[in-house]
């Protein structure tokens, strides 16, 4: 990277074609959100990019962490929401477990050879880091505690994403802990006291300065994702961009998807996140069509805000801009 910027794969929409391209040709490393896309949407997405920009890119994979979860919680949270169904018009999804066609992504990626391959919610075993690196491509693991990166350094990543407290969207944790998560200065020096792999640390940072600090605190790169989901080329909705406008805090939650996430505070997430239980993704299948219909709305109440907690310094500008002036921010704070 000529910059030490990774755009964060945002699941979900936000991490369009064009701007995973367009932080790769700005001199950052963009990433393609394989969740809970097909391997024939990967696929063609991959192919988009590869249209776009002939700089390196990497791909972001779910673990499929199977993890317990009680069918009678889940009935119960299914009930809960019969007004939600009442009000949007729609039937809730039917809660179901998904490996997130781990298989068939694993082979695509095989043979399309990305720079890099990420995985989220757990590490893949030796052999499956072996074969990446046997077609060329690097691995890297997201983790979220010092255990989690004991773990990822003795399959043989090359590198690790460390993820504090501060991030949007999902907490990336193998067990989907129910503890504190630590903030991510601290988690940085923790980790590195277990392990000398290269860091990417991922967590609040929207500015070159928080770039350099976090370089300063011994990452490699920072990467970053809320601070890119105003930029044309993401594909993050209307009501979710006017929501970026507000002062709302952030929380975790489980209430959209099952598996504790971080977005802005709304409606939904009062009346709900009390009732959701620990059960991901039948969760998320569940309030699939909730959300898609509060979508099609424009009801922000409705739909799962995910945002990190310095939501408020994403900026409205083209991404290469933004990767641009973060890289010289940063040049210009860790100038002696």
């Amino acid at each position: 990277m000529e910059i030490p910027v990774v755009g964060a794969p945002l699941a979900g929409g936000p991490s369009m074609p064009a701007l995973v391209a367009a932080v790769s040709e700005a001199g950052g490393l963009g990433f393609i959100a394989a969740g809970y896309q097909t391997v024939d949407e990967v696929r063609r997405e991959i192919e988009q990019v590869r249209a776009k920009t002939q700089r390196p890119f990497g791909v972001n994979l779910f673990y499929p962490t199977q993890l317990p979860a009680e069918e009678a919680a889940i009935a119960e949270y299914a009930e809960s929401l019969a007004g939600e169904e009442q009000s949007y018009g729609v039937p809730c999804g039917e809660p179901r477990w998904s490996d997130d066609e781990w298989e068939g992504k694993l082979g695509l990626v095989a043979r399309a050879r990305p720079t890099v391959v990420s995985f989220t919610f757990g590490c893949p075993e030796s052999p499956i880091v072996e074969r990446l690196h046997a077609n060329g491509i690097a691995a890297w693991c997201t983790i979220t505690a010092p255990a989690e990166a004991k773990i990822a350094a003795a399959a043989g990543v090359d590198a690790l994403v460390v993820q504090g407290s501060e991030a949007g969207g999902h907490q990336a944790s193998f067990n989907d802990t129910d503890e504190a998560p630590v903030a991510l200065l601290p988690l940085l020096r923790l980790v590195r006291g277990v392990t000398d792999l290269p860091i990417v640390a991922a967590g609040g940072i929207a500015c070159g300065e928080g770039v350099a600090g976090v370089l300063s605190a011994g990452a490699s790169a920072a990467q970053i994702g809320t601070a890119l989901m105003l930029t044309p080329e993401a594909g993050t909705s209307v009501p979710q961009r006017a929501a970026f406008a507000g002062d709302a805090a952030t929380g975790l939650t489980r209430a959209f998807s099952g598996r504790r996430a971080r977005g802005i505070v709304n409606r939904f997430m009062r009346e709900h996140d009390a009732a959701a239980p620990k059960a991901y993704p039948q969760i998320h299948y569940l309030t699939a069509p909730l959300r898609a219909a509060a979508r099609s709305a424009g009801d922000p109440d409705g739909i799962n805000l995910w945002a990190g907690q310095a939501y408020q310094l994403a900026k409205a500008a083209p991404a290469a801009e933004l990767i641009q002036r973060w890289g010289a921010e940063a040049r210009a704070a860790l100038r002696p």
